[in-house]
């Protein structure tokens, strides 16, 4: 609820700024910049959540003399959305470029966040900065702002991107020398993501093979800071040459105490699936020893790994993601541990529980073999549990053999 006070001058400024507001909504398709006009690339570093650790583009258009100071970015969807989660998981959830016409109040949400902010001020002409507003404004319709998002390939960085690639055409010369070369996009995850950290271990066990091939230069640019790269080392063609993109790189902010984003020890993937590997060696070593047949914690140990694979199987299958295709972590993870979590236990298991058992062990050889090759990278926090699963293989097939020779 909003309350307004009688106070005249508070009526005043009010009225002013709706009014403010108002015109430039109605009026901004035909508004004319002036050549005070100025178009900037902001950046914005890595935030505190897993969905801020790769940072943020936005589009800034100030023209003093017409009152404009608004900042456009691709990075919104709205929570309202019909069955949100679902679409999200689905791939199918629409984001939408987002419009906001008071400057200072973006840079007090992303100063309040304690992120570094870059603005990059881009040395166009009036056309130009004519040709990317018109450009926005167009995007910016109601029928024009929505758009499926994927992660690498049209994102909130990859769209600014596109939108001065689209205005400026073949007068825009990009420079990739300063990319590191043959990174693919896992590779580029990591250098925004803490390996021992469990966004890390949750995008590698659900992001496919078809990350770990080597980027080319464009597709670098669906992390923020690559763009902000690449501009600041663009060219633009003019009547007398070419001359840099970028005009001025401002430091509008940086926090004074650096962001800490880093998983504590004790509470890293590394530490509890360390653990987690060392109680299922233990137990796998006291089973031998005491020659203990398999039990339900088999079982239940099956039960999980399935549930796993039957996520990474809907991921590849009924989804529209296309980073989630091709996942061989399905080799650990593997969806028919669900039906062998029921049998697994029983006095006398199905006669097919024992070539399926050497199934499994072998499929864990071959992702070694795959990870070894380079087919795809697994999660270096996984490598205890794969260990750990590869020993109670083992025993369960001495323990299975054993029933059958006693049959």
């Amino acid at each position: 609820m909003v309350y307004l006070y009688s106070s005249d001058t508070s009526m005043k400024i009010y009225l002013s700024v709706l009014l403010a507001f108002l015109s430039f909504s109605i009026s901004s398709q035909n508004l004319q910049l002036t050549d005070q006009a100025e178009v900037s690339l902001f950046t914005i570093e890595k935030g505190a959540e897993l969905y801020d650790s790769f940072g943020h583009t936005a589009i800034r258009i100030k023209d003093p003399l017409r009152g404009i100071d608004a900042v456009y970015n691709y990075g919104g969807f709205d929570f309202n959305t019909p069955n949100f989660y679902l679409k999200f998981a689905q791939g199918k959830l629409p984001y939408t470029l987002g419009r906001d016409a008071n400057y200072q109040r973006f840079l007090a949400n992303y100063k309040a966040q304690n992120r570094k902010i870059t603005e990059q001020v881009l040395q166009l002409d009036t056309q130009q900065k004519q040709e990317v507003f018109n450009y926005l404004e167009n995007n910016y319709k109601p029928e024009n702002r929505l758009y499926l998002y994927d992660f690498f390939y049209d994102n909130c960085a990859t769209r600014p991107n596109e939108v001065f690639q689209s205005v400026l055409k073949n007068s825009l010369q990009m420079d990739y020398s300063h990319q590191p070369a043959d990174q693919t996009h896992r590779d580029l995850i990591y250098q925004f993501v803490d390996i021992n950290s469990w966004g890390s271990l949750g995008i590698d066990i659900a992001l496919g093979a078809v990350i770990d091939r080597p980027a080319s230069p464009k597709e670098y640019l669906f992390l923020p800071e690559y763009v902000q790269f690449a501009f600041a080392k663009a060219r633009l063609k003019t009547p007398t040459g070419y001359q840099a993109l970028v005009k001025q790189t401002n430091d509008i902010y940086t926090p004074v105490t650096p962001l800490d984003t880093s998983t504590p020890f004790l509470l890293s993937p590394l530490f509890i699936l360390g653990l987690l590997s060392i109680l299922i060696l233990y137990k796998t070593y006291k089973d031998y020893k005491n020659k203990r047949k398999i039990s339900t914690f088999d079982s239940f140990l099956f039960f999980i790994l399935g549930l796993i694979g039957v996520l990474l199987i809907l991921l590849w299958f009924a989804t529209d993601h296309t980073a989630t295709k091709w996942n061989y972590n399905l080799l650990w993870a593997f969806p028919l541990q669900l039906v062998a979590a029921f049998v697994i236990a029983k006095k006398n298991p199905p006669q097919w529980v024992y070539p399926y058992m050497k199934l499994q062990f072998i499929l864990l050889v071959f992702l070694t073999f795959q990870w070894i090759v380079g087919i795809q990278a697994y999660a270096l926090t996984l490598i205890p549990l794969l260990i750990a699963l590869a020993m109670r293989y083992l025993f369960i097939l001495k323990s299975l053999k054993d029933i059958r020779d006693s049959a």
